[in-house]
């Protein structure tokens, strides 16, 4: 198959701003190719060569793919580096530089997306002292042969920037239409949430269909999409919604981990799907010693302890997350685990089980040690017993509770919020009931002794319906010195020249970026705005709802992906929590 077909069908994608039309496209595309075909370009739309899970990244920086660009079309790289300051797109610039060169190789062949694949391959496999050398050349090679629009998606890809705006749920979208109907898409959905593997997904409802999908099980390798909880103002409202009967857990303050347990190994992943096996060997070593089954897959919550077991907050087990250094943050860090659920255990699908159940097999599954715990976790019938449960969470410095329910329907819903599980903290007391995990979508320039720098940032929130990022406020407060002076580092790789198409905003920066950096984020209050998109017409029309006195925690949430982030539906319901509370 020729590149260029599949660089044509990006470029389409990148030109429609419609959600519908991306997923007619892709449906189109999908239809014709063969599986294995499939597989590939679907990770090949979203900057990658595997699922996030895998690890190995192409890792080509900007600079590295800019000299890449200089060779091929002959331009120097100073004028490479005026159009890199003028652009901000490496893809754009070869684009631009290839529609211009004055002939092709005289060796140039049609690129094939085979040819692009293997050299891809050997980008991302490149080691040692020379990588750069042989990244570069690999890259090279491709842009020899490829045309302008080729050579943009060449570009981008290495850099894992597409810009097509094409997410994993218009991905799901057009799978559905290409190879079943409507009703098909929530079987292809719960799929891809238990094995985190949309090419997979893909290739195996290319193969066999839906009944094909809907035989895929959890595996011990594959990262399952996290289950997450909603939120409810007071604990006889959550008792309310469980029917007078709940599980409570200590909600504790550290590192959400899922655990897979093999024979021989453990892999432990964060909730976006990073390896963090490194940052946590002695809990790694550890689980696979207390677990009494060949396999398991188990979530906890890795909390830093102080010399005599007592937890300490969460800044504490940060230090575990660095990339260097890790013998030493293991001896100074030391950190349990906190069991809290048991996804598979020796080859059984766990998921479709009640909670009750899981709970029980995952206590009958480990023994326990100073290092491997389980939650504390009671059975609660009436407010008052709700109340002093969590008196005593917060007496253990937890940062609350989580309330789940003991019904025959609470499955383990991977990838989904519900009312399964709920959670309360202390401040849902209050006239605003919690923090916000938000994407950074713009940057707006400083003044004063912000002059030069980046001095507030264009903060939104998620809606899944739309796959689109709505706006819901600007961020000035809470940035000290040293975070000002890191955010061209951490934001200016994401820069977009003009606004991403996924980005729904009425208030315009001085700067775009494609949303990538969450950070979180608390409020004063949340109110009905004008100029935000998030939640736009639903309350009130020709308003969105918008946070008043918004200020950075100080933590950026380098565990969740955009994706992951506070969710339109979210912020609606902290709206009307926030209403109640004020009523009452």
């Amino acid at each position: 198959m020729l590149y260029s077909e599949i660089a044509d069908v990006f470029d389409r994608l990148e030109g429609t701003g419609s959600r519908l039309e991306m997923t007619s496209i892709l449906s189109d595309l999908f239809r014709t190719l063969e599986p294995s075909s499939l597989r590939n370009i679907v990770y090949l739309s979203q900057g990658k060569l595997h699922p996030n899970f895998h690890g190995a990244e192409l890792g080509m920086a900007d600079k590295l793919v800019l000299r890449s660009v200089a060779f091929v079309s002959g331009v120097p790289e100073s004028r490479i580096d005026e159009l890199w300051k003028k652009e901000g797109d490496p893809g754009k610039i070869a684009e631009s530089l290839i529609k211009n060169r004055k002939q092709a190789s005289l060796f140039s062949e049609p690129l094939t997306l085979e040819k692009v694949l293997k050299n891809l391959t050997l980008i991302e496999n490149a080691e040692g002292k020379d990588s750069q050398d042989k990244k570069m050349k690999y890259l090279s090679n491709l842009l020899m042969d490829s045309g302008p629009v080729e050579a943009r998606y060449l570009c981008r890809i290495v850099t894992g920037r597409m810009r097509i705006g094409a997410g994993s749920m218009t991905i799901l979208d057009a799978l559905a239409e290409a190879f079943g109907t409507k009703a098909d898409r929530p079987d292809i959905e719960r799929a891809f949430n238990i094995t985190c593997d949309l090419g997979f997904v893909a290739e195996t409802l290319a193969l066999g269909g839906v009944d094909a999908v809907k035989d895929i099980k959890v595996a011990v390798g594959s990262p399952i999409k996290v289950m997450l909880a909603e939120r409810l103002p007071s604990i006889p409202l959550i008792l309310d919604r469980m029917e007078g009967r709940c599980a409570m857990e200590f909600k504790y303050d550290g590192i959400r981990v899922q655990a897979h347990i093999g024979k021989d190994s453990v892999k432990l992943y964060s909730r976006r799907l990073e390896d963090m096996t490194s940052n946590f060997p002695d809990i790694a070593a550890e689980l696979r010693r207390q677990c009494r089954a060949d396999e398991a897959i188990i979530e906890g919550e890795c909390v830093a302890v102080d010399p005599d077991g007592n937890m300490l907050p969460f800044q504490n087990v940060t230090h575990r997350r660095k990339k260097h250094g890790m013998d030493k943050a293991v001896e100074d860090y030391p950190v349990k685990i906190f069991m809290f659920d048991i996804l598979m255990a020796g080859g059984e699908d766990m998921t479709v089980r009640p909670f009750e159940e899981r709970r029980s097999v995952l206590e009958r599954t480990f023994d326990l040690s100073e290092m491997v715990k389980l939650t504390t976790m009671e059975i609660i019938n009436t407010p008052k017993e709700g109340e002093d449960f969590f008196g005593r969470a917060l007496g253990k410095k937890c940062e609350g509770i989580m309330a789940k329910s003991l019904s025959e329907g609470s499955v383990y819903r991977a990838g989904s919020r519900g009312f399964l599980w709920i959670k309360y903290k202390k401040d849902y007391e209050e006239a605003l009931t919690d923090s916000f995990d938000l994407v950074v979508v713009g940057a707006f320039y400083g003044r004063g002794k912000r002059a030069g720098k980046y001095g507030a940032l264009l903060m939104a929130v998620f809606d899944e319906e739309t796959g689109e990022y709505c706006t819901v406020c600007k961020l000035g407060t809470g940035f000290d010195d040293a975070f000002l002076d890191s955010m061209p580092d951490m934001l200016d790789e994401y820069i977009s020249e003009e606004r991403p198409r996924m980005v729904d905003a009425d208030m315009i920066p001085d700067v775009w970026f494609l949303p990538t950096v969450v950070l979180e984020v608390v409020a004063a209050e949340i109110s009905l705005s004008p100029i935000h998109t998030a939640a736009k017409g639903i309350v009130k029309e020709d308003a969105g709802l918008g946070l008043r006195f918004p200020r950075f925690t100080g933590r950026v949430r380098e565990d969740k992906g955009p994706e992951e982030c506070t969710t339109v539906n979210e912020a609606l319901s902290m709206f009307e929590m926030q209403s109640q509370n004020k009523e009452s």
